[in-house]
């Protein structure tokens, strides 16, 4: 049986036209994340103050400790262009080895995000 450990994923979206790449090295230079995939542009159809909305957008997915999601989410809401955006969290299970790497992050930002 393999052992487990919990690990955060966090999702949020940011407009196609934005430098996704640049937020996402930033969560992780400050250690608030592991690591974030930037998933290529898609359509999102949405509802926003009443009117429905159709725009190209990307989604993050942003592996993180639980312990880290306080200060994520608010260094998310300082760099995010939208208004409201996205921070939906996902709790996950992990490989014990991916987790402790996972938490590493966070005390030590230099850590190799390769394999991630």
């Amino acid at each position: 049986m393999i052992d487990l450990a919990s690990v955060a994923v966090v999702l949020t979206t940011i407009g196609a036209e934005a430098d996704a790449t640049a937020l996402a090295r930033t969560l992780v230079d400050e250690g608030l994340a592991a690591c974030v995939n930037v998933l290529p542009p898609m359509q999102s159809v949405y509802r926003w103050q009443g009117a429905v909305q159709i725009e190209q957008e990307q989604q993050l997915v942003i592996k993180t400790a639980p312990a880290n999601l306080a200060a994520l989410e608010a260094r998310l809401h300082q760099l995010h262009p939208y208004e409201l955006p996205e921070f939906v969290v996902l709790g996950a299970e992990g490989s014990v080895a991916y987790v402790d790497w996972v938490r590493a992050a966070r005390s030590d930002p230099s850590q190799s995000t390769e394999g991630a």
